[in-house]
C-alpha cells in the first residue's frame, strides 16, 4: 500500500503521524511511505532519518494526498486539507468529530473512509487503545499546566501546588476517574496536593481506591458533591469522556461564581465539546482566557506541548492497526475486527458512528453496511 504523511498543520502542532521506526517496520513489509519534507522536525526527526527508514520525501502535501492510499496524520484534517481528500481514500488519524460538524460533512462530501483513532475500543470492547496515550499525556499536563497557571503573573490565585510546610497544598478536583483522570491524579498526589476524584462507577471508585490508598479522596459523583467539591477547590480538572459523544457540561456558569477568584480549571474534553459551560477551544499560542474570574485553560490538542513523548507513545499504539490496513485493507481488516470497525465514523458519505451522528444530528448508517 502507498501511504503518505502529511506535515500537520494545526496551531503550534509539532507531532508527525509516523516516527521513523513506524515507517521502517511498513517498508520493511513491502509498503511504499510518503512523508512530506520537514514533516518531523519540530521533534527533531529529519528528512535523512526518514530516507533511511525507507521512505519518500514529498514537497507538498497536495502530492502526498493526490498519490497516496491511505493517509495517516495526528489531529483532525484541517479545511483545506479536507478538500484534498478524494473519493475511497483511507484516512488514519484523531477526528473528534461530535464536536465538529464542519469537518464531518467536509469527511462526508469527500467520500473518503475516515478511520477514527478515538472511537476504537479494546478487547471485548473495553477501552480505547488509540486514544489512552494520548489521555495518558494530558492527564499528567493538566497538573503541569494547572500548577503553572496557579502562578499569580500567570492570572491564578498564587497558590504552590504542593504547599510549603505550615501552609496547606491547593485543592485539586479531578472529575472523572477514568485514563485521564487517573494519570493527573497520579502527578497531583506526586506533588503534594490534596486530592479529589470524582467517579459514577463503583467498579472503578473500588480500584481507584484501592490504588491511592488514602492519598486521594475517592467521592461519588453528584450534582451536590460536585457542587460543594468546585467551590473548594484551587484547580480543577475536567476529564470525563464518553466515547465519540460530545462531553457533558458538568460545571455551569452559574457554579463560577462560587469559586475562588483565581482558581483554574483544565478542560481535558475540549477536543469532544468541552466538559464545562464555559469552555471553549484555544491553541498553544494564547492557551488561557478568564471567565467570572476563573482561569480556564482549553487547549485542543494537549499533547502537542510534548510532541516528541505523545508521538513516540502515539506511534506505539498505532504502528499494529496501520500494519493491518495497509496489509489487508480496510475492508478486510474492519469486517473480522468489530472493535477496529467501532473507529469507522465516516464511509461514502456517510457518519458511521453513531453518538457522532446523534451529537451532530446528522443521519446515520451502521458500520457493518459497509464491509458486509
Amino acid at each position: 500500500m502507498l501511504i503518505g504523511v502529511p506535515k500537520e498543520i494545526k496551531t503550534l502542532e509539532h507531532r508527525v503521524g509516523l516516527v521513523p521506526s513506524s515507517v521502517k517496520e511498513l517498508t520493511s513489509r513491502g509498503h511504499e511511505v510518503m512523508i512530506e519534507s520537514d514533516a518531523g522536525l519540530g521533534i527533531n526527526f529529519t528528512d535523512d532519518d526518514y530516507i533511511a527508514a525507507g521512505a519518500v520525501i514529498i514537497g507538498s502535501a497536495k502530492e502526498i494526498f493526490d498519490k497516496a492510499e491511505m493517509i495517516i496524520k495526528v489531529k483532525e484534517p484541517q479545511a483545506n486539507e479536507c478538500k484534498m481528500l478524494r473519493e475511497g481514500q483511507v484516512l488514519f488519524t484523531y477526528l473528534h468529530l461530535a464536536a465538529d460538524k464542519p469537518q464531518a460533512q467536509a469527511l462526508c462530501d469527500s467520500g473518503c473512509v475516515a478511520i477514527a483513532y478515538e472511537t476504537v475500543t479494546g478487547p471485548q470492547g473495553h477501552g480505547l487503545p488509540l486514544l489512552e496515550p494520548m489521555s495518558e499525556i494530558a492527564g499528567r499536563l493538566s497538573v503541569q499546566v494547572g500548577a503553572f497557571n496557579l502562578q499569580k503573573h500567570m492570572g491564578g490565585l498564587g497558590r504552590l501546588i504542593g504547599g510549603v510546610p505550615g501552609v496547606k497544598p491547593a485543592e485539586v478536583l479531578i472529575i472523572g476517574g477514568g485514563v485521564a483522570g487517573f494519570h493527573a491524579a497520579q502527578m497531583a498526589t506526586g506533588l503534594g496536593a490534596n486530592v479529589t476524584i470524582l467517579e459514577q462507577s463503583n467498579p472503578r471508585m473500588r480500584f481507584l481506591d484501592e490504588y491511592f490508598h488514602g492519598r486521594a479522596n475517592i467521592v461519588y459523583s453528584n450534582m451536590d458533591t460536585l457542587e460543594r467539591a468546585v467551590m473548594e477547590a484551587d484547580l480543577v480538572i475536567g476529564a470525563v469522556l464518553i466515547p465519540g459523544a460530545s462531553a457533558p457540561k458538568l460545571i455551569t456558569r452559574k457554579m463560577l461564581s462560587t469559586m475562588k477568584r483565581g482558581a483554574v480549571m483544565v478542560d481535558i474534553a475540549i477536543d469532544q465539546g468541552g466538559c464545562f459551560e464555559t469552555s471553549k477551544a484555544t491553541t498553544h499560542a494564547d492557551p488561557t482566557y478568564v471567565v467570572d474570574g476563573v482561569l480556564h485553560y482549553c487547549v485542543a490538542n494537549m499533547p502537542g506541548a510534548v510532541p516528541l513523548s505523545s508521538a513516540l507513545a502515539l506511534n506505539h499504539s498505532v504502528l499494529p492497526y496501520a500494519l493491518r490496513l495497509a496489509n489487508n485493507g480496510w475492508k478486510n481488516t474492519l469486517a473480522g475486527d468489530a472493535n477496529f470497525l467501532n473507529g469507522l465514523n465516516v464511509c461514502e458519505g456517510k457518519i458511521t458512528n453513531e453518538p457522532v451522528a446523534q451529537a451532530l444530528d446528522m443521519e446515520y448508517e451502521s458500520a457493518e453496511k459497509f464491509v458486509a
